[in-house]
C-alpha cells in the first residue's frame, strides 16, 4: 500500500490530501488546508506554511508527494507569491526524503476527469466517485486530492478504474475508449 500526498499550493490556503493506492484500489486517508495569516509578513507566512505542511507529513507519514504546477497569473506579484508558496510545498516533502512529482493543472484534470479543460465541479465530482464516502474540507483540499489521484494514476494501476468510474458516473468530457485512451497518459517526474 502506497500512501500519497497531493498538494495544491497557495499563500493564503494550501490544500492537502492523503490517499492510499494499492493496485486499482484508492482509499481516502485525510484532507485539509494549511492557512496563513494575511496580516503577517510574507516571510512569516511562508514559515506558517512550512510548519503546517511539516505537521501534515509527521501526522500522516506519506511515502511520496505530488504538487500542482503554478500557472501564470495576470498579476505578476500574485504569481511570484504563489511561486514562493509552491517552493515551500516542494521543499517540505523533499526535506523528509520523499519523492516529489509535479503535474500541470490540465494534466491533473485529464488524469482525474478525462478532459484537460474540465470545470472544478467536474473534478470535485470525480474525486467523490473515486474516493467513496470522502468528506472534503473545501475546494483547495479537493484539488489536492485530485493531485494525489493523478499521481496514483501516473504510478500505474488505477487508470482503468478512473475511466470506468468516469463512464459510470456519466461525467461530461470523460474519455471514450476506456483504458487504451488512459494508458497514453505519460509519467511525469
Amino acid at each position: 500500500m502506497m500512501r500519497l500526498l497531493g498538494l495544491d499550493p497557495g499563500l493564503r490556503l494550501t490544500g492537502w490530501g492523503i490517499i492510499e493506492s494499492e493496485g486499482t484500489a484508492l482509499r481516502h486517508v485525510a484532507n485539509g488546508v494549511v492557512r496563513t495569516d494575511a496580516a503577517r509578513s510574507l516571510a512569516e507566512r511562508l514559515v506558517e506554511l512550512h510548519d503546517g505542511l511539516m505537521a501534515v507529513l509527521e501526522t500522516w507519514s506519506p511515502h511520496e508527494a505530488a504538487v500542482e504546477e503554478t500557472f501564470v497569473n495576470k498579476n505578476p506579484l500574485s504569481t511570484l507569491k504563489l511561486g514562493q508558496a509552491r517552493g515551500v510545498a516542494l521543499l517540505v516533502p523533499a526535506l523528509k526524503g520523499l519523492r516529489v512529482a509535479e503535474y500541470a493543472p490540465n494534466h491533473i484534470k485529464k488524469s482525474v476527469v478525462g478532459a484537460g479543460h474540465a470545470a472544478k465541479e467536474q473534478i470535485h465530482a470525480m474525486v467523490t466517485v473515486l474516493l467513496p464516502g470522502v468528506a472534503i474540507s473545501g475546494a483547495d483540499a479537493a484539488d489536492a486530492l485530485a493531485v494525489a489521484i493523478c499521481h496514483a494514476h501516473q504510478r500505474g494501476g488505477v487508470a482503468l478504474r478512473a475511466a470506468e468510474c468516469a463512464a459510470a458516473a456519466g461525467e461530461p468530457g470523460a474519455l471514450q475508449g476506456g483504458a487504451a485512451s488512459h494508458s497514453r497518459i505519460g509519467r511525469r517526474r
